[in-house]
């Protein structure tokens, strides 16, 4: 099993780069939420266990998953 395919930025697939896209973005606007004062929505840390669930998901599938017979990815 290739641990790479976790956290090595070349190896992630797309449902695992949208999480970690998504969590950073999330993560910079709560930051500039609280620097204005502004008081945080409802809810807004379930976003979180949003992109935790599509990066756990994104992960197993890279993981675990298997391209079809013939399929030929070339870089």
């Amino acid at each position: 099993m290739d641990f790479n395919k976790l956290y090595h930025p070349s190896a992630l697939n797309s449902f695992q780069y949208i999480a970690v896209v998504g969590a950073i973005m999330s993560g910079g606007a709560q930051l500039i939420i609280h620097l204005l004062n502004y008081p945080r929505p409802e809810g807004y840390l379930y976003l979180y266990w949003c992109w935790l669930g599509l990066y756990i998901f994104g992960s197993l599938l890279n993981l675990f998953g298997k391209p079809p017979q013939g399929h030929h990815h070339h870089h």
